[in-house]
């Protein structure tokens, strides 16, 4: 299994055993773990590198965990398991409420903590499964698959490049702003980071064009945005 092919999972916890704990477990059932000991780092981890699940402690030393779930629903439905030493119902209605997909109680096993990550990524697949496949010539994106394919060959992409992909291919022939780019891929905590554009354009452009320095699909739009260009 590559880097490009991992479930990228981000905890959000500040105990350093606990932390340990997920990533011997995690790692060795082939997902790539990334930690953040507080929300606000949490926050920034989560916009920067796009994971595909998130282990969220309530108990952070900066802000509770309920409101890292809140903040984290107002720019990405990832799905969020909230781990927590407080087991009362209403400690996860008002987690559940704030967002989280599923809550588990320490201490936990492992099993069980797989168990249920398995049931939150199939939940999240199929969440998307009446997306469409957008062909643009020899291009032909999968959104629910997730899949990419040019002149019928699979074209494997990183995490970040496939989300901005989708992003335009949803609105293929139609122009989206940098703003608008860089908060649905990145978080709004990107949105003042238009050199992530050009650097993951360009990337996307190398990968899908077959002429990247003159391309044909990707549009830029000067001082607005870009395009995928459907005719």
């Amino acid at each position: 299994m590559t880097a490009e092919t991992d479930r990228v999972v981000l905890v959000i916890e500040d105990e350093p055993q606990v932390v340990r704990f997920l990533k011997a477990s995690l790692s060795s059932h082939g997902f790539r773990i990334l930690d953040a000991p507080t929300g606000q780092k949490g926050l920034i981890e989560a916009s920067a590198h796009v994971p595909d699940l998130v282990l969220l402690d309530l108990g952070l030393p900066d802000m509770d965990g309920v409101d890292v779930s809140r903040r984290l629903r107002e720019w990405t439905s990832v799905p969020i398991i909230v781990l927590s030493a407080r087991g009362q119902e209403r400690d996860k209605i008002e987690a559940l409420d704030a967002g989280a997909d599923d809550y588990l109680t320490k201490p936990f096993g492992i099993g069980e903590l797989l168990a249920r990550i398995r049931v939150a990524l199939r939940h999240a697949a199929r969440a998307g499964d009446g997306e469409p496949v957008v062909a643009v010539g020899d291009l032909r994106v999968d959104l629910a698959a997730h899949t990419v394919h040019r002149g019928g060959v699979e074209v494997r992409l990183t995490p970040i490049e496939f989300r901005l992909l989708a992003v335009l291919a949803r609105n293929a022939g139609r122009v989206v702003t940098q703003r608008q780019l860089l908060k649905e891929v990145w978080g709004p905590s990107a949105i003042g980071e238009a050199h992530y554009l050009r650097v993951y354009m360009a990337q996307l452009r190398h990968k899908l064009e077959a002429e990247p320095a003159r391309p044909r699909l990707f549009v830029t739009e000067p001082g607005v945005g870009y395009r995928l260009r459907t005719e």
